[in-house]
């Protein structure tokens, strides 16, 4: 279907590429794969990936790098698949924008399950992703993944952040406990969640020019949560 999601697979190993076109058209997605970070790069001139699969060990160029650039330049969703199973290079790679960390060898239902998370639509409300959501002087548009401030400034935000940010546009002035993130994001408990939590929060701070001391819009419930302060227009 020309509608379906569009998958682009990064990956140097032919045998990985195939597994995961295979699993991935078998589950009715749209597939582009690349061997090479520069053929992907060249690709997205073109091509509007709802999700990107990465490894993290291209022949040319640092996978890391790469998924930093991805998450910040595209509103596309980034799987990072690797060999590197340490935490800390879960760590690092959910800080530098990555949505989720697949361990390889892996399980291709898995894969295709953690996409489907990835790119579940968000429950109807407010902040749906075909609309322009105002709140405080600010408006968010999910279609292009951008923030518009008060006095029009674009600013674009990761799908990292867009899913945070939906969550709280969702639920204003209601407590959302780091539970319910892990919940609705999807993600796996643990320090790295948490700790890939706190960047996402604190780039959107950053992004909405919030006082890093004193925010406005998200309030942190120390032990508890956050709350999102700001009136849905």
């Amino acid at each position: 279907m020309t509608d379906a999601p569009l998958i682009a697979i990064l990956d140097d190993e032919p045998q990985i590429r195939s597994l995961l076109v295979g699993a991935l058209e078998d589950a009715g997605f749209r597939t582009a794969a690349f061997a090479r970070a520069a053929d992907l790069e060249a690709a997205l001139r073109r091509i509007s990936p709802d999700a990107c699969l990465i490894d993290l060990g291209l022949p040319d160029s640092d996978g890391l790098a790469l998924v930093h650039r991805l998450a910040t330049e595209s509103g596309a969703a980034i799987i990072i698949v690797s060999g590197r199973a340490q935490v800390q290079d879960r760590v690092t790679g959910l800080e530098l924008g990555a949505d989720d960390y697949i361990i390889k060898p892996f399980e291709p239902a898995e894969v295709v399950a953690r996409i489907r998370a990835r790119l579940r639509k968000p429950a109807p409300g407010p902040a749906r992703s075909d609309a322009v959501t105002r709140f405080a002087g600010w408006s968010a548009d999910f279609g292009r993944y951008i923030l518009t401030s008060p006095d029009g400034t674009e600013t674009p935000i990761s799908h990292a952040e867009a899913e945070v940010l939906r969550i709280f546009l969702d639920a204003p002035r209601r407590l959302i406990t780091r539970s319910q993130m892990l919940d609705l994001l999807g993600g796996a408990a643990g320090d790295s969640f948490d700790r890939a939590m706190d960047v996402r929060i604190s780039r959107l701070r950053g992004k909405l020019g919030e006082d890093p001391k004193n925010p406005r819009l998200i309030k942190t419930i120390y032990g508890a949560g956050y709350i999102f302060m700001a009136e849905i227009e």
